[in-house]
């Protein structure tokens, strides 16, 4: 998200449910964040994919053994670029919701990742 890319309304939506599993040590996939978000799946990935494209999130996919019987998910974790841009737009736009970050998480169906542990790719 270069400096000539307008951030939108539904794009700070989606920073901002980043963040706040981020701050609670989790990663996501796209159905947690369209669920917190209430916007549809394609508005959701088209912003997930341009966050990527700007080195701001990284994804990866799950490992499934082959005996699951659904679809593998693509999580997806902040870069520390990402982290520290998404924080000053939340700051300069929505301050509100940057103070709510580090309020006791609801649990949502991302994934925590153990103390310690890093994403794979060594996105942190």
């Amino acid at each position: 998200m270069g400096r000539s890319t307008r951030v939108t309304r539904t794009s700070l939506d989606v920073m901002t449910c980043l963040l706040k599993a981020d701050t609670h040590g989790e990663v996501l996939h796209g159905w947690p964040i369209i669920k917190e978000t209430k916007l549809a799946g394609p508005t959701v990935y088209g912003i997930l994919d341009r966050l990527e494209d700007a080195h701001w999130i990284t994804g990866y996919w799950e490992k499934q053994s082959t005996d699951e019987n659904r679809p593998r998910r693509r999580f997806y974790r902040l870069t520390a670029e990402g982290r520290s841009q998404m924080r000053e737009l939340l700051a300069a736009r929505r301050p509100d919701a940057l103070k709510r970050l580090a309020e006791p998480a609801r649990r949502t169906p991302g994934f925590r990742l153990p103390r310690g542990s890093v994403a794979p790719g060594g996105a942190q």
